[in-house]
């Protein structure tokens, strides 16, 4: 997963201005307690983030890779 599509998937899953406050403020604690940004920032993979963010929220399996992408159909990642 490229940080352009896990940016995507933050913005459609939470919407643009929380997605954004998420990433700064929210801290997950399979990140080590760090945030969104924070794991990012210190090499952590898109894909890693993503997840551990899905599991924290309680992001459901079926929009974990996007409201119109079905599991088994997805693009590499």
């Amino acid at each position: 997963m490229r940080l352009s599509q896990f940016r995507a998937l933050l913005v459609e899953e939470f919407g643009a201005s929380y997605a954004a406050s998420l990433a700064r403020t929210h801290h997950v604690h399979a990140l080590d307690s760090r945030t969104v940004d924070e794991a990012l920032e210190s090499g952590v993979p898109p894909r890693t983030v993503w997840l551990a963010l899905c599991d924290d929220m309680d992001v459901p399996e079926e929009r974990r890779l996007g409201r119109d992408v079905r599991p088994g159909r997805a693009g590499p990642g």
